[in-house]
Order: structure tokens, then C-alpha cells, then sequence
């Protein structure tokens, strides 16, 4: 009975830990523009440390999962500063990732 029980709740946390998105988008967030380089004739309006669980005990979260909930993070952040735009400072590494935030005025 309890390796059965163990095995379920390796398998739950497991599911958790690859098809979950614990982070949505907030409201004004979705106008939020992801770039690669920082922009050209943009106002800069500071920078933002965001972090989320890279994994649960023993198991990895999935990669791609893990960015994208760290865009939507920071994405989430720049309407309370007056951004419209974030830029990736670094890669994420260990669930955290830092942004810059710019005004361009789009």
C-alpha cells in the first residue's frame, strides 16, 4: 500500500511539475512588448528581478515552462512602473531572471 502510495504522488507532482502554469498574465501585461536587444529611442524606467520554483523536490520543471512564466513575471511588472517594453538582462538560472523595462511609446 505505500509504494503504491508513493508512486502516486510521484506521478502527481511529476504532472504538476510539467503541464502547470502557476503565473497569468495581469491586466495591461498582455500590451507588454518582449524584445531580445535593448530599444532604440526608448525611455528607460528601471529594472526588475523576477522568480519562480525551477523545481519541485527531486524533479525539474520543464525549461520552457519555467521562461515563460518568468516573461510573463516581468511583463506583469512593467505597467506599475510605466514600461510597454521588457528586455532579458541574463538567461534564467535557477527560476530567476532579470529585465530591463523601457517607455517607447508605442
Amino acid at each position: 500500500m505505500h509504494k503504491f502510495t508513493f508512486v502516486a504522488v510521484a506521478v502527481a507532482v511529476a504532472a504538476l511539475a510539467s503541464g502547470c502554469t502557476w503565473v497569468h498574465m495581469a491586466p495591461g501585461a498582455s500590451a507588454v512588448r518582449v524584445v531580445a536587444a535593448a530599444p532604440v529611442g526608448c525611455q528607460p524606467k528601471g529594472e526588475v528581478e523576477v522568480s519562480v520554483k525551477a523545481s519541485l523536490g527531486p524533479y525539474e520543471r520543464n525549461s520552457l515552462r519555467v521562461h515563460d512564466e518568468l516573461e510573463t513575471l516581468a511583463r506583469n511588472e512593467a505597467p506599475g512602473v510605466g514600461a510597454d517594453t521588457v528586455q532579458p538582462l541574463d538567461g534564467p538560472e535557477d527560476g530567476v531572471q532579470r529585465y530591463a523595462m523601457w517607455r517607447c511609446g508605442r
